[in-house]
């Protein structure tokens, strides 16, 4: 018995890029380009008379920009959109407003006629896709930045710096993983230890995700440049292209980044940052968070660290918009609490202010 084709419409006015997508997904046995379309226009009626089960839709484009186009598509009739996106600061910052207003995932451009993604990615952020929970994936236009409104209560027990705290949150997110992680992120108050993120993003966008981030919580996130000093009230990213590492200098936590080979087809990867903090011998003092996200990456290393002593949370699959890493992550044992999206800020803070009073007690 055969399985269904992931039916896919390839919206770009670019003869090129079409061509190099219907020619890279030509090779996958499991998708199908039904049809290519030059401009929204077009694209509408493809969409209605071939019934594409994904998107992949380019944000410059004649008659009607992309963005406006997505936003039309997730009013009428909500399917599962990757954006298309040029890797520049100002395609970056559209990609985002993208996923903000709806998109799945993104995916930089090919500047080419050779294929751009010869390791899989296009064809693998498609098969993610279209097992995306539409449900799951909202518009948040009519966000307010959280620098300007109380959305947590401050932590007011004394910081616990240097030496004296080895307290380190590390996160990882995939599909649906930028709005997850900003919905989480911007609940959170100042003031706890610092922060870890891995994101499955693609090189260059993750500078623009991570000023976006820091535009909108009340502590300061940037996208890690290796060498960092982590300090409590803090957060980093992970630059697309590298893994990002953690390590113990005696004094305090010091990021790394990495070039090694992807882990799951991806770098960064999370079971990377994970597996470098219980190296690191922070187990017993992390908070470890997997997100929504295809695939198994960071299901191993939830483990590892739950093995050493470390509290971790796996999101559920009713808020996932893919039930995938978290649901390797509960499968293998790695989960210490399952919780919703909107719950998770919550569970976090209350886990590290109960981690500060042990500490303080103990001391």
């Amino acid at each position: 018995m055969s399985t269904r084709r992931i039916r896919t419409l390839v919206v770009d006015d670019s003869a090129v890029v079409r061509r190099v997508i219907t020619e890279t997904l030509a090779k996958e046995a499991e998708i199908e380009v039904v049809g290519t379309a030059i401009d929204p226009y077009a694209a509408r009626e493809k969409i209605l008379a071939l019934n594409p089960d994904v998107l992949t839709l380019d944000i410059e484009m004649p008659k009607m920009d992309g963005i406006t186009f997505l936003r039309l598509i997730m009013k009428h009739r909500p399917m599962p959109v990757i954006v298309m996106s040029s890797l520049t600061t100002e395609g970056s910052t559209k990609a985002l407003e993208a996923l903000q207003a709806g998109a799945v995932d993104v995916l930089d451009k090919p500047s080419g006629s050779f294929s751009a993604w010869a390791d899989g990615r296009l064809a693998q952020k498609i098969k993610a896709a279209a097992q995306a929970s539409l449900h799951n994936i909202s518009s948040q236009e009519a966000e307010t930045p959280v620098r300007t409104i109380v959305k947590a209560p401050v932590i007011s027990t004394p910081r616990l710096s240097g030496s004296g705290s080895r307290q380190l949150i590390v996160m990882g997110a995939s599909t649906g993983g930028t709005e997850a992680l900003k919905k989480v992120l911007t609940a959170l108050p100042d003031g706890l230890p610092p922060i870890c993120i891995v994101q499955h993003i693609p090189a260059k966008f993750s500078l623009a995700f991570a000023n976006r981030l820091n535009d909108l919580c009340p502590f300061h996130v940037q996208e890690a440049q290796g060498g960092e000093v982590l300090q409590h009230g803090q957060a980093v990213v992970a630059p697309g292209g590298y893994h990002l590492l953690v390590r113990w200098n005696g004094n305090g936590y010091i990021t790394a980044l990495s070039e090694a080979p992807p882990v799951h087809h991806q770098r960064p990867a999370v079971d990377i940052l994970f597996d470098s903090a219980v190296k690191a011998g922070a187990a017993p003092h992390v908070l470890g968070v997997l997100l929504t996200g295809m695939g198994a990456d960071g299901a191993s290393g939830m483990v590892n660290l739950r093995q050493n002593g470390a509290f971790t949370i796996a999101q559920n699959e009713a808020t996932c918009v893919v039930f995938g890493m978290p649901r390797e992550a509960i499968r293998m044992g790695g989960a210490s609490a399952v919780a919703g999206l909107p719950e998770i800020a919550g569970l976090m803070v209350r886990h590290c202010a109960a981690r500060r009073e042990a500490v303080l007690s103990a001391g």
